[in-house]
């Protein structure tokens, strides 16, 4: 697949940091929020740049290598939760109504047959991936399938006037994934970059680190060093592919997209090693508990908007950041400026 990603053109800049400064308030006083609008007015080139119908997606996929014990939860629990999501009973649920994003569930690989319903992507490329401890979790083909379907889905939601996308992802056994992938890509240490998921005990976090290392020996790829969409075939599973295509497509339309934590700043991490201009796109939500995720922020040049000790996944920490960017642009388009206050500024 090919994207045409630029960085944003910086001809506004200066004026949209004359213009944060202007505001009435000491030089820098608000902070994270005065790069965000920053951000955003780049992105969108515009002196005033508003959010229009924003979407959260969450994409679901089930993992070849849950059944050999990486997670505390069975795997069933991906479907289970899928149909959580349906019903409007899950955290994500709770806080994209809370804060008016509209939210929609991707089914990109789960071991389970969905009855078609609102509020469900149907987008399956197999159910689950293969268990990457014994071969490749996809085929070049499903590499490929998956990108291609996120892509259209970002695609589509642009030509319906979205111009901002989040990012959430349910898939048991997906923070042994990001794991690899953050092994793989940065160099971390499987020992650095492996947590416990769902909730793990000692002796199934040691089990977890045994097995993926017998994955990463499998798959042999240099660490650090990985091709990223070998790396993606290696370890991934089609929901982290998924939400790599439509971060690319998103950023190609002009979308800012909201990445929330451990697992989607993988998928992240994969899109931004094809085209590094992706990151200009990315508002990171949140810093995730899990131990691996910081290396990924690390990689990317991510400061992350929140530090919470969340580790749900769902783009829970993606809802949570979302009016923080609504203010960002709130405190840009309608505070005041000294002038016209007629306040004095600093002499």
């Amino acid at each position: 697949m090919h994207f045409q990603i630029a960085a944003p053109d910086t001809g506004l800049q200066a004026a949209l940091q004359r213009k944060i400064d202007q505001k009435t308030k000491p030089l820098g006083a608000l902070g994270q929020l005065e790069s965000l609008a920053l951000q955003a007015g780049l992105v969108q080139q515009s002196l005033e740049p508003r959010l229009s119908r924003p979407h959260l997606l969450v994409f679901a996929g089930d993992h070849g290598a849950a059944r050999a014990g990486v997670s505390a939860y069975p795997q069933e629990v991906t479907w289970q939760m899928v149909e959580n999501f349906l019903a409007g009973g899950a955290a994500i649920n709770v806080f994209c109504k809370a804060h008016g994003l509209t939210l929609a569930v991707v089914d990109a690989g789960v071991a389970h047959d969905f009855a078609p319903r609102p509020g469900l992507v149907q987008a399956k490329v197999a159910p689950g991936t293969a268990n990457y401890l014994e071969a490749p979790a996809m085929s070049r083909e499903q590499l490929e399938l998956a990108l291609e379907r996120g892509a259209s889905m970002a695609r589509r939601l642009a030509g319906e006037g979205c111009n901002l996308l989040g990012f959430g992802e349910m898939g048991i056994g997906n923070t042994a994934s990001a794991s690899l992938l953050a092994h793989a890509l940065t160099g971390v240490s499987l020992e650095a970059s492996v947590g416990r998921g769902t909730g793990l005990d000692d002796a199934g976090l040691e089990k977890k680190r045994r097995l993926l290392a017998q994955a990463a020996a499998r798959a042999g790829l240099p660490a650090g060093g990985a091709d990223p969409l070998a790396a993606l075939a290696e370890f991934g599973g089609f929901e982290i592919a998924m939400m790599a295509g439509a971060m690319l497509a998103g950023a190609e339309a002009g979308m800012l997209l909201l990445i929330d934590g451990f697992i989607v700043s993988a998928a992240a991490l994969v899109a931004a090693r094809l085209h590094p201009a992706l990151v200009d796109y990315c508002v990171f939500c949140h810093r995730s508990a899990e131990p691996g995720h910081q290396a990924v922020l690390d990689a990317l040049g991510a400061r992350p908007l929140l530090d919470l000790g969340l580790r749900l996944g769902e783009g829970t920490g993606a809802a949570l950041a979302y009016p923080l960017l609504q203010s960002a642009l709130a405190f840009l388009n309608e505070m005041a400026s000294f002038e016209s206050a007629g306040v004095a500024e600093k002499s």
